[in-house]
């Protein structure tokens, strides 16, 4: 894989196509054969054995392990914001970076209870993304550069990656990028967000109807829906994903706006989230349309919709239960307990 920093272009990203490293069905088979031995009913334990089946197959190796998870929190500013669509003001975004910054958000006491490596990238905060009603959010050059910054969150030693973002305006760039996806009106994919209704909600739905008609000629191309409709952070959190497959780092994706991400990178090169699973079903109403276009299960549904990563943040327990599980139970024969009768 080339170095992230001499990306300058959407041609060289989808050189890499190509190279991402499919299933390791070695380590499948050797997680299947174990899976049958251990002292339960076959599927006993629901999704923690194809949780651990999943860990296995794109980690490469048998058993998985979970032992430098990280949590990759993405921070960008967007230029529609200035229209209104957001129940807070922009300038919240630097707010709440720094309050990650001093531990004091969701997703600091999330990582800190599931032992996860949080790290908080900021995107040029001073410089938002231009507002995407009057033309493309992003230039190509920096749509890259962004996506490139984003794969500097895969270092060694990472085995889990947990993606999320911070962005004042970006379910409205989520919700734009849904609708040039997959179709439909900003009534099939808008929400509150951060808690608009009435004639607010109202307006933002406006806007992302005014971006999808100004740049329906992007539809066909993930990335280029990505530059036109999406953010900085959307766009680095496309990176991670991409690095994080070439590395060989199980992905888990947070809510709506980072699932919203994620889709621009399957439209482009199917297949490419083959690594990632959705941690939890967002209370965001578009979110259940996207997991169910891309063919996620989400693992749980408490009806959160903070977003900074705090829902992939908190499948990390999850996950290491299922290796808990699958590596120290014991086999049947083991234990001298007797098998499931012919």
């Amino acid at each position: 894989m080339p170095s992230s920093a001499s990306l300058a272009s959407f041609d060289e990203i989808r050189k890499l196509f190509p190279q991402l490293p499919g299933p390791d069905l070695e380590a499948a088979t050797a997680t299947a054969e174990r899976e049958v031995q251990l002292t339960k009913p076959a599927g006993s334990l629901g999704r923690l054995e194809e949780l651990v089946s999943w860990l296995a197959t794109w980690q490469g190796k048998h058993p998985p392990t979970i032992e430098h998870p990280r949590t990759a929190v993405f921070a960008g500013n967007h230029g529609v914001a200035a229209r209104g669509v957001s129940a807070f003001p922009a300038e919240v975004t630097k707010q709440m970076v720094a309050n990650f910054l001093h531990g004091g958000a969701a997703v600091n006491q999330l990582c800190g209870f599931s032992d996860a490596d949080l790290k908080v990238y900021e995107l040029d905060l001073d410089n938002p993304t231009k507002d995407f009603t009057t033309g493309p959010a992003m230039s190509e050059e920096d749509c890259v550069k962004a996506m490139a910054y984003g794969m500097t969150a895969v270092e060694p030693g990472v085995d889990l990656l947990c993606l999320g973002e911070m962005g004042i305006a970006n379910t409205t760039s989520a919700a734009a990028v849904s609708a040039l996806l997959f179709g439909g009106t900003s009534e099939d994919w808008a929400g509150p967000g951060t808690g608009v209704d009435g004639a607010a909600l109202a307006n933002k739905k406006a806007v992302i109807d005014e971006a999808v008609a100004l740049h329906s000629g992007a539809a066909s191309d993930g990335l280029e829906v990505l530059r036109c409709v999406g953010g900085m952070e959307l766009a680095a959190i496309v990176g991670a994903i991409l690095a994080a497959r070439m590395a060989k780092v199980p992905v888990v994706l947070d809510g709506f706006i980072c699932t919203a991400a994620a889709a621009t990178l399957e439209a482009s090169c199917k297949g490419a989230l083959d690594h990632c699973i959705v941690a939890h079903s967002s209370a965001e109403p578009g979110h259940k349309a996207l997991t169910e276009k891309l063919g996620k299960n989400p693992l749980f549904d408490l009806g959160m919709r903070l977003g900074e990563a705090s829902g992939a943040s908190l499948a990390i327990p999850i996950l290491k239960a299922a290796i808990a599980c699958h590596s120290g139970m014991a086999t049947f024969a083991e234990a001298g307990v007797a098998g499931k009768s012919d």
